[in-house]
């Protein structure tokens, strides 16, 4: 209880200092957060790039404007560097480091493991740790705890160091609901973890919601993410259904979504993108098989979303074959390589499988997006064409994979012969 009073009254006093392990989409945004609020924040990231356009006080995520992050640098409230070392003068560490999938499709936690491992080598009395990488349930305290604990075994939880979860909520692009306002979810290995994370959020973010766990909060997350994954993949498959029937799924969806009350509208598309809504279920569904369950609605939207690239490069190669030609050897330009309107993040990109299903099929892709000047993802490395108006003109078929804000969809359907549209975005501009 000493060891709690006394981070508690350090954090309420913004003496603390903060330390983000990893400066990306999740941990950038929130390191300013906190150095905002008035603590010292040493972000620790391998990256020599960030390292680099963080000490010249210039972001390179789009959610953090540099106008933003230089007064932060400048005055020595936000720094960043790659030794671990930095650990010893800190009283908070967040972990944000990426989880992906690995090629078997099992959850990849090395990341995770490698922080935990450099933070018990570093772990000292008083430090708060904050795991917010999405995870299965039990990680925290399977995962990292026993590393924490080995380490230092004189150290215990909960009375000399604090381990808690609490998953990150970034939706890249959004402007209405950030870092700072959105509803904070926290849950600690005991009540004194608890209660030093909720101490250190809420001085920074506008509302925290404790909850009963580590493994709470860590299903939470996966909860959230399931559920949208689930529902695209039901309206997917609507999209697939109408068609068969020679109907308009999208006319369908928004005349169901006019029921004001036990309806939630989701979008048919090319298939999933992003750093969580692709990937999260499935950390909860390989948890459930090694508890012998099959977690049936998780696995069967996953197999829709991820055909629907494949479906869309099939409509393509009907839409070229329907004016007699062939997607052989045709020129097809795909609008939007990033996985969501008005962003640069690429990551599971669906537009990045559809280029590739082209290509394979032996057409000449080319692609534009405003917010991607080139691409080098998974093996691919292209340029953004200079002309998009000669482009659109030139090219056998244009596919829209992205609806970017910046696009004059009548223009483009002036000057296109041939669109396959998979955000429906031409016609909800002529609407």
């Amino acid at each position: 209880m000493v060891a709690t009073t006394a981070l508690i009254e350090r954090l309420n006093r913004r003496e603390a200092q903060v330390a983000i392990i990893g400066l990306g989409y999740v941990g950038l945004p929130l390191a300013v957060v906190f150095a905002e609020a008035g603590f010292h924040v040493v972000g620790i990231d391998l990256d020599p790039r960030k390292i680099d356009a963080i000490g010249r006080g210039e972001s390179y995520i789009e959610d953090i404007p540099t106008e933003r992050l230089a007064p932060l640098t400048h005055a020595g409230r936000l720094t960043a560097t790659s030794d671990f070392a930095a650990l010893r003068e800190c009283d908070a560490v967040s972990i944000c480091v990426p989880t992906p999938l690995n090629k078997t499709g099992d959850p990849d936690i090395s990341y995770i493991i490698s922080a935990a491992e450099q933070i018990a080598l570093h772990l000292h009395a008083g430090l708060l740790i904050v795991l917010e990488s999405t995870t299965y349930p039990g990680t925290t305290t399977e995962v990292i705890l026993p590393r924490l604990s080995a380490h230092e075994s004189n150290l215990r939880v909960g009375e000399d160091f604090f381990l808690c979860f609490s998953p990150e909520r970034v939706d890249p692009g959004r402007t209405d609901w950030t870092t700072a306002n959105t509803p904070k979810v926290m849950g600690g290995v005991t009540p004194q973890c608890l209660q030093a994370g909720v101490a250190l959020y809420s001085a920074a973010i506008a509302t925290v919601v404790p909850v009963s766990s580590t493994e709470a909060a860590e299903m939470t997350k996966l909860l959230e993410n399931t559920f949208r994954a689930v529902n695209i993949g039901m309206v997917n498959e609507v999209l697939l259904m109408c068609e068969r029937l020679g109907l308009d799924a999208w006319e369908v969806i928004d005349a169901a979504a006019t029921k004001p009350f036990g309806f939630m509208k989701f979008t048919p598309g090319p298939g999933l993108g992003g750093h969580c809504i692709p990937i999260d279920p499935l950390y909860l569904s390989w948890k459930m098989r090694t508890l012998n369950y099959r977690a049936q609605f998780i696995e069967l939207a996953s197999e829709i979303n991820t055909a629907m690239p494949r479906h869309w490069a099939n409509k393509v190669q009907d839409a070229l074959n329907d004016v007699g030609k062939s997607v052989k050897g045709s020129h097809v330009l795909v609008l939007g390589v990033a996985y969501k309107k008005d962003v640069s993040d690429m990551r599971e990109s669906p537009a990045i499988d559809i280029i590739h299903l082209l290509q394979e099929k032996g057409a000449a892709v080319s692609y534009h997006d405003p917010h991607v000047p080139s691409l080098h993802y998974e093996g691919m490395a292209m340029e953004c064409v200079a002309d998009l108006d000669a482009a659109l003109t030139s090219a056998d078929c244009v596919v829209v994979a992205t609806d970017h804000s910046a696009y004059d969809w009548p223009a483009i359907s002036e000057q296109a012969r041939l669109i396959v549209d998979t955000r429906r975005a031409v016609r909800r501009a002529a609407l």
